[in-house]
């Protein structure tokens, strides 16, 4: 509306000046020398307005002639440059769908049409890529590398070359570089803290963390948490060299971090060696209160220095008693009672701690169990038979990271170098799945544990499998041999456990029988053994490899299998070698 306002307002003061124009009087005379010419006014108004558009004609007309060499070149370039992008963006879109060849002939044609477009060479970098030649994708990105809009591309190109190539050094110094071309830089950063972590580099780690939270790149509870993990591990590997930056270190890690379990147990050992018991204490269960863990029952069972065994059980007790039943760390409460149980030789108690999860029991569980049967009954066979249970039980929790399960707390993941990705959890191959058992439970074991506990002997205890007499005569055969029987055809043998003896110098096979596991010596109905002498010389053909003196006595002795593989020499060796 107001344009057409102005429209009408403009024809209106035009045509007032024509009509003024036209009514003025008189004549306008141009004389030039011996020119002479005379017009009215509006007629010479007239004439000078053809004589303006006349040389505005001309002059746009010479402006185009000379302009047109300039337009079909700046055209032509146009033309170019639209199929250069139209080469780009299906190239690009060949890339997503992993079309090597297409991608291969859209970034030759976008080198070709739009050769400074960094787009173009962003697309030839990627389409070597995707054909694995690396050798032309780093060229590409040393040029992306060489240009100022396009160095922190061609940064992280190169990068990820050094990466695929392991080439760690390379890797870090362009992370590097790109750091300090710009420390916003995410990947950048985070390349540099995990590289100097790996190296140890506590200090210069601390200071990417500092730079980072500068840069808005962290919040700051993500920064307390990653600074106590760094001032952790520097304590860790600090205590045993520098034992006050250790402390400190520590204890400004446990503030922190509170929940951070190795903090935890670190700052309660310093605490508990400068005598300061309650907050040794204190920090250990704000700790267990958040993550329960064996490392922080053990800090507190000997978070006081002397103390007796059934001391430390009353203080692990107080320990296992502040996680409720319900609670997913319950276990570990359960299974650190145990452990002190034993400890204080307190079999009972363990037992009964240990009794909800004795039918589907974890390896740790089966481990205690083994300990408890040897400690208490000296019983080997029940002992063997937990700890193989234990070969494939469930497995307990443990330190794992990006699906790396370590022995001990790491401050990085060796496989992405995330910091702070060690958690206490299940390792994710270890969960249940609906495949089966890759070891089937066997009837010796079984019978094993459901044999009751042997009674205690009077006679004293001796590491030897073999009980020493006063009287000296020739030892007499063993009283758990199955008896002689004939042979049968489809018979399978079962082999009972032996008692641990040193091997004869040529024992005799014996044949398979059908015997029970478990008998009493009153069924053997043998004569009473003649009594054995206080020294047996050990006597060895040649070629008799024998058995391992350093390993435990009671642990590979018998062997669950054909009668044939408990016989000593030659034929014993390569029977148990499968041959």
């Amino acid at each position: 509306m107001l344009r057409i306002v102005l429209f009408l307002v403009l024809i209106a003061l035009a045509a007032a000046g024509a009509a003024w124009v036209a009514d003025q009087p008189g004549d306008l005379v141009l004389t030039a020398g011996g020119f002479r010419a005379s017009t009215t006014l509006p007629r010479f108004v007239f004439l000078l307005g053809l004589f303006a558009a006349a040389v505005v004609l001309v002059w746009s007309i010479l402006t185009t002639i000379w302009r047109t060499p300039g337009r079909l070149r700046r055209r032509r370039h146009e033309k170019r440059h639209a199929r250069g992008r139209h080469a780009i963006t299906h190239g690009l879109l060949a890339i997503g769908h992993g079309d090597t060849a297409l991608a291969r002939r859209h970034a030759e044609t976008a080198r070709r049409h739009a050769p400074n477009d960094p787009l173009a060479l962003l697309l030839h970098a990627q389409s070597a890529q995707l054909e694995g030649n690396r050798d032309e994708a780093q060229r590409a990105f040393r040029a992306m590398a060489e240009r100022e809009d396009t160095r922190l591309l061609g940064l992280r190109g190169l990068f990820i070359e050094a990466q695929r190539a392991d080439d760690a050094v390379g890797a870090v110094m362009i992370a590097e570089e790109a750091i300090k071309l710009s420390p916003s830089s995410t990947w950048a950063s985070h390349a540099v803290l995990g590289f100097r972590c790996a190296r140890g580099d506590w200090s210069g780690a601390l200071a990417i963390l500092d730079s980072n939270l500068s840069a808005g790149l962290i919040d700051k509870p993500a920064y307390r948490r990653q600074r106590g993990v760094l001032l952790t591990a520097r304590a860790l590997e600090l205590q045993t060299m520098d034992r006050d930056v250790a402390r400190e270190s520590v204890m400004e890690a446990i503030k922190l971090a509170p929940t951070l379990v190795p903090a935890a147990v670190l700052a309660a050992k310093f605490e508990s060696e400068a005598h300061q018991v309650r907050r040794a204490m204190k920090l250990v269960e704000t700790a267990w209160l958040a993550n329960p863990h064996p490392d922080l029952a053990e800090a507190y069972a000997h978070v006081k220095l002397g103390d007796s065994a059934r001391q430390r059980l009353q203080r692990v007790e107080t320990l296992a008693a502040k996680t409720p039943a319900d609670k997913a760390g319950h276990i570990e409460g359960q299974l650190a009672l145990a452990r002190a149980a034993i400890d204080a030789s307190e079999f009972a108690r363990a037992r009964a701690v240990l009794g909800p999860y004795v039918n589907d029991p974890t390896q740790r569980v089966a481990l205690l169990m083994a300990e408890i049967e040897r400690t208490e009954h000296g019983d080997g066979g029940r002992a063997r038979a937990w700890t193989l249970r234990a070969v494939r039980a469930r497995h307990d929790p443990a330190w794992t990271a990006d699906g790396y399960v370590s022995d001990r707390w790491r401050p990085v993941s060796p496989v992405t170098g995330r910091l702070d990705a060690f958690q206490w959890q299940t390792p994710v191959a270890s969960l249940p799945s609906d495949k089966g058992d890759l070891i089937e439970s066997s009837a010796f074991e079984e019978a094993m544990l459901a044999a009751p506990p042997p009674k205690r002997v009077t006679a004293p205890a001796n590491d030897t499998p073999m009980e020493p007499a006063p009287a000296a005569s020739a030892p007499a055969e063993q009283d758990n041999s199955p008896p002689a029987a004939k042979e049968e055809p489809k018979a399978e043998p079962v082999v009972t456990p032996t008692e641990p003896v040193e091997p004869a110098p040529e024992p005799a096979e014996s044949s398979p029988a059908a015997t029970p596991v478990f008998r009493t010596r009153a069924d053997l109905g043998k004569p009473a053994p003649a009594p054995i002498p206080a020294v047996i010389p050990i006597v060895r053909a040649p070629d008799d490899p024998g058995i391992d003196d350093e390993g435990p006595s009671d642990e590979f002795t018998e062997q669950i299998g054909t009668p044939k593989a408990q016989a000593g020499g030659w034929r014993g060796f390569w029977s148990r070698w499968g041959a």
